[in-house]
């Protein structure tokens, strides 16, 4: 059977979404879970997720065996031998050629950011930042919609050649005491969402103009290279 998984994760406890050779990924948990319940079997990520970044809709599918045909029964195993950071949120079963990453359609970020300085129980979930200039953002996060090549908003040493994206929408928006970016893309360049925040969050500042970020968005120059704090970074919802 071919089984879809819905996770979320707390992504300061682990060095990353993808396995790792000291074992201290999300992935490298999950099978551990797994082996304590006699499945062996090979994990398939939509997408990847840095260390420190979380994770309330991630999406992965794997076969399992047949002996397994209770998902109820198998979630509610599989938590108790989770760690309490990562918890699954629901399985169900899919056509046999089911592919969480190259299916995907659509992938959904949320970065939240708080201008009030979090406390010692929120800082590793929230971006600080003291002040927001909300008119700036809002004007500023929409020239990223539409298809354009990202290559001065990732990484360097990432394995992708080809750093041309969509993105689909975007909104800059206050819920409670938090502001929440959100971006909606086909998928994302390693770090480009952090880079995208921390460019957006200079503009805010007034130390980067709208003529600044849409020459580096042009590939005009390359002003800024300083990627947001990853701790208020979540993988929210995958489409398919």
């Amino acid at each position: 059977m071919n089984a879809k998984f819905i996770i979320s994760y707390d992504g300061t406890q682990f060095q990353g979404s993808q396995t790792q050779p000291n074992g201290l990924s999300v992935e490298d948990k999950i099978q551990e879970a797994f082996k304590q319940i006699n499945i062996s079997t090979k994990i398939v990520l939509s997408g990847r997720t840095d260390k420190d970044v979380h994770a309330t809709g991630q999406v992965f599918n794997c076969i399992l065996p047949d002996f397994w045909q209770n998902l109820k029964k198998l979630k509610r195993v599989l938590n108790r031998h989770l760690p309490s950071s990562i918890n699954i949120k629901s399985i169900q079963e899919v056509d046999i050629d089911f592919h969480s990453r190259f299916h995907a359609k659509k992938r959904v970020y949320r970065y939240l950011v708080s201008s009030r300085k979090p406390s010692v129980f929120e800082s590793n979930y929230l971006s600080y930042c003291e002040n927001i200039d909300e008119k700036k953002i809002k004007e500023a996060i929409k020239l990223f919609e539409g298809v354009h090549d990202f290559e001065y908003f990732h990484k360097k040493g990432s394995d992708k050649d080809n750093t041309v994206r969509e993105i689909f929408a975007t909104k800059f928006y206050k819920y409670k005491n938090t502001y929440v970016f959100y971006f909606c893309a086909n998928s994302y360049l390693r770090s480009q969402i952090r880079l995208m925040v921390g460019a957006l969050l200079r503009v805010s500042e007034g130390k980067l103009s709208l003529e600044d970020l849409q020459k580096q968005l042009e590939k005009k120059h390359h002003k800024f290279k300083t990627p947001a704090s990853p701790y208020g970074l979540y993988l929210a919802k995958v489409y398919y």
